[in-house]
This record gives C-alpha cells, structure tokens and sequence, in this order.
C-alpha cells in the first residue's frame, strides 16, 4: 500500500500535535504560578552608602633592609609582624586615602595614596626582605620619608600624616632624615616615626668556621633622629620590642588621627511584581489561539 506525500504530512502532523497536546494545559499552570509570585511582591534591594566629608590622607613608610628578618618578634621576623599589624591598621581606616613606600638603600612607591585598600593588602602579602628582591641592603630613613612626603604633596585633605617603620640608622640615600622631616612639616605633614626591635639584642643563627652557631646580635637604633623627625613635625615617637607593643602603637595612631567622615547608609527596594504579570496574557492567548487551531480537535 503506497501513500501519498499530503498523507504522510497529515500523518506528520498528527503525531506532532498528539504530542505536544498533553503540554498545552501546562501554559495556564505557568500563567497562574506568575501570578502568585506577582502577588508575594519580590523586590530587589540596592544598599548604598552616600559619604560626606574627607578621611586622613595616610602614607606609609616600611624598612625591609635585611635587619628587619631578624627573629626577635618570634615566631615571625620583623617585618612580617610589621606587615600583620599595619594590615589590620588599614582595615581600621575605611575612608582614608592609605599609600605604601618601602625602602632599603633606595625607596620605592608600592602604591600611591588610594582608597582600594584591597590593593595595599596583596602588597603587603607580596612583601619581602630587600635581598629577596633583588635589592641592596642599607636604609635610607631619609630617603624612605622624603618619598612618602612627597606622595601626600598634593593632597588636598585637611589631615596629612607619614607613619615610618625602621629598625636601624639612616646609612643610604643622599636625602638628610632632618631635612626631609622639615619639608614634610612645610608640606602640612604631620610624621609617626616608630623604631623596632628589642634593645637586648636578638638571638640569630651565624654560620662560622664551626659550622651555625647561635649568637647574640645588636642592631643599632637611631632613636635620637626618629625622635628629632616626630618633634619637628608634630608627631610623635614610639618604640617597639614586641609584636603586641607593635599592635597597640599602630592602635594609639588610629585613635589619635580620627577621619571627619559622615556615613549615611539607606537601601532602595525596587518592585518587581510587574515584570511578573507581563507575560501571563499573553500565554494564555497563545493557549487560546493554539488550542482553537493547531491543537483543534476535530468531531
């Protein structure tokens, strides 16, 4: 038995509407679950912060010569302790322009002033001793300063401030740590100078003739100098032998250097219901007009 070609479409098509049919009633289940979602009101929320005033304009100046691995902040060195504690300072200074020098025999500029401070914690994490890096050993306190000052020259906030680390004495650079502290005090600066590391000495491993021993090792502090920079600038001088002295000195400086800062937070909801509703009509004329043509059933 042969068919024809309009046979075998009408067959075709038969089967497709046979079976498509049973997912017809399913258009109005779909139009009705629109409606009670509509009828629960979604909303979505957009929480903003609008911000008025200025925060302090803060630079940081961090000593990574090589005395800064010694071992006397236990169990970290020096400047891992140093990178922990300033890392919860900038934490503490949500509003507040934060940049970060580093310096050994030279200075660098790790980022300027900025208020991602995201950006200043990978560097933090990133940081290491000046050899590590590939960089010559000393320290340039001076250098360090005179870098950090600069990068707050053109700062329009009210409040300026250098927070410089160092655990040893001004032996690189050709920029005088007095001269620096009396530009940055012109420019408006204020300076917290705070030396590190435990005046006893420190416990480090020296490899000798014999083989490593243990000795006792000295770094000098130019404890005179960082004290002259804070007075000339209006800040103050601290001193560090521990990790928790090194917590409560950034803490101190968190507390006198408060931002003028006004925070007014307020969420926008935004109805949703109508987006809802915008396709239920026309689902169920589509069920309509399918059920009265294509999906007809004829007696």
């Amino acid at each position: 038995m042969r068919y024809s070609d309009n046979n075998l479409t009408q067959v075709e098509g038969r089967s497709v509407r046979l079976t498509l049919r049973p997912f017809l009633p399913a258009l109005r289940w779909i139009a009705v679950a629109l409606v009670v979602v509509s009828a629960a009101r979604p909303q979505l929320s957009e929480a903003r912060e609008i911000i008025s005033g200025e925060g302090v304009d803060i630079s940081l100046a961090l000593d990574i010569s090589g005395s800064m691995g010694a071992l006397d902040f236990e169990p970290q060195n020096r400047l891992e302790a140093a990178t922990d504690v300033i890392a919860d300072f900038i934490d503490k200074r949500k509003y507040d322009r934060i940049g970060l020098v580093v310096f050994a025999s030279e200075a660098f500029i790790q980022s300027p002033p900025t208020i991602d401070h995201r950006v200043l914690s990978f560097m933090l994490e990133d940081l290491d001793l000046a050899a590590s890096l590939g960089l010559e050993d000393g320290t340039a306190i001076g250098l360090g300063l005179a870098t950090g000052a600069n990068m707050l020259k053109d700062s329009e906030s009210v409040s300026k401030i250098v927070v410089l680390l160092t655990d040893g004495v001004n032996n690189k650079g050709n920029v005088d740590p007095i001269t620096a502290a009396i530009a940055a005090e012109a420019l408006g600066i204020k300076v917290y100078t705070i030396g590190m590391g435990n005046p006893d000495g420190v416990l480090t491993n020296h490899r000798g003739p014999f083989g490593d021993q243990l000795i006792i090792q000295r770094f000098e502090l130019d404890e005179e100098t960082l004290q002259q920079i804070a007075d000339t600038t209006g800040g103050l001088y601290f001193r560090a032998t521990d990790a928790e002295g090194l917590r409560e000195i950034y803490d101190e400086i968190n507390e006198l250097e408060t931002s003028e800062v006004e925070v007014r937070q307020f969420t926008r909801h935004r109805e949703l219901a109508g987006w809802f509703l915008v396709p239920v009509p026309l689902l169920l004329l589509f069920q309509l007009l399918a059920g009265l043509t294509f999906f007809r059933t004829l007696p």
